[in-house]
């Protein structure tokens, strides 16, 4: 097993957030996270990353404990965070550039045009359109040397066109770029459409309440636009309707 996430639990001010969460990921799988507003989805990611402490539970990637900040995981938070002085190519190849990799910008330029980012190596983050940033914000998470992508609502500030588009793209990519990825989303059809595995949290204290598999479905617009009962189900999950 890639990932192992058992009995993770925090608190902040006294109020129980996480409760006792436990779930695994397999290598190459791609896991989404669904769960009602700020019920904890974005701090499983900021415990994993390192950038928040947990009160109990043990993280393990390939059967080894991880605690604090790790190589093992790569983040990518809601926003691009592009630096606007710097160009695309500097801005994807910071991790390569912080950990003096001299072929850094050498091998970002070998996945530009996988990214759709082909002849913007030059240009400024502010001649880009929300889609093309949010492509090499997910190149520059990509370019990090770790086994597994956290990505936190990566496509939650574009319009809807631009947020399909994005959604395809990703789908595709994911046949020539496989990595073990977790994505955070509120989105239902963007978890079904992107995901092999969808985890369902309950509102605060967050738990895990149901998992559902998708593994080996060929997904496609006409497919996800089918998926009404399996959509309204979530939805009555999401709403505290257990029962499900």
């Amino acid at each position: 097993m890639k990932l192992s996430v058992k009995d993770l639990s925090i608190s902040f001010d006294g109020q129980l957030i996480l409760n006792h969460i436990d779930f695994q990921v397999k290598q190459g799988e791609f896991v989404a996270i669904l769960g009602p507003s700020g019920c904890g989805k974005s701090t499983i990611l900021n415990i994993l990353a390192g950038l928040l402490k947990k009160e109990s539970g043990v993280i393990e990637v390939d059967g080894q404990r991880v605690d604090g900040l790790s190589d093992h995981f790569a983040y990518m938070p809601q926003s691009d965070l592009l630096l606007e002085w710097k160009t695309i190519l500097e801005n994807v190849t910071l991790y390569g550039q912080i950990n003096h990799d001299k072929k850094a910008k050498e091998n970002a330029l070998k996945e530009f045009k996988i990214f759709g980012l082909d002849g913007y190596q030059d240009a400024y983050p502010s001649m880009l359109s929300g889609g093309m940033r949010q492509r090499a914000a997910f190149l520059r998470t990509a370019l990090c040397k770790a086994d597994i992508l956290l990505l936190d609502e990566p496509f939650g500030a574009l319009d809807v066109i631009t947020r399909n588009d994005m959604q395809d793209w990703l789908l595709d990519l994911r046949k020539n770029y496989n990595r073990t990825t977790i994505l955070v989303t509120h989105d239902i059809d963007e978890a079904l459409y992107l995901a092999d595995r969808i985890l369902i949290l309950s509102h605060r204290p967050a738990t895990l309440i149901k998992e559902i598999h998708l593994e080996g479905i060929t997904k496609s617009r006409d497919w996800l636009f089918d998926q009404g009962v399996l959509k309204k189900n979530i939805f009555d999950l999401l709403k505290g309707e257990n029962n499900v």
